[in-house]
């Protein structure tokens, strides 16, 4: 992630196509070891492309990955009404837990 961010603050400063030894000089300016595999493998994915297209892409693709609501909505109603009694057995347990009855006091009292 580094060698990314490295990669965007170059080109949001006017570098259209930062090279390896942009990143490393950059990274060792604030104390960072580059890798030089990590940092190749970059530029050369990068390589020729306009970063703002790249980011539009990334941005598509992310908009069509399932967040995880519709699949547990989905299993909600797959579960039905035995997800929910089993959901208000766990929170009698848990007041039972909690319960400070049988001390005679409570923690914050």
């Amino acid at each position: 992630m580094k060698y990314l961010a490295a990669y965007l603050l170059l080109t949001a400063g006017g570098k259209a196509n930062p090279t390896d030894a942009d990143i490393k000089s950059l990274l060792s300016s604030v104390g960072v070891e580059a890798e030089d595999e990590r940092v190749s493998a970059l530029v050369a994915s990068l390589k020729e492309k306009n970063i703002d297209e790249v980011i539009a892409e990334g941005k598509e693709k992310l908009a069509s990955v399932p967040t995880g609501g519709a699949a547990a909505a989905g299993g909600a109603a797959a579960g039905g009404a035995a997800g929910a009694e089993e959901a208000k057995e766990e929170a009698k347990e848990e007041e039972k837990e909690e319960s400070d009855e049988d001390m005679g006091f409570g923690l914050f009292d």
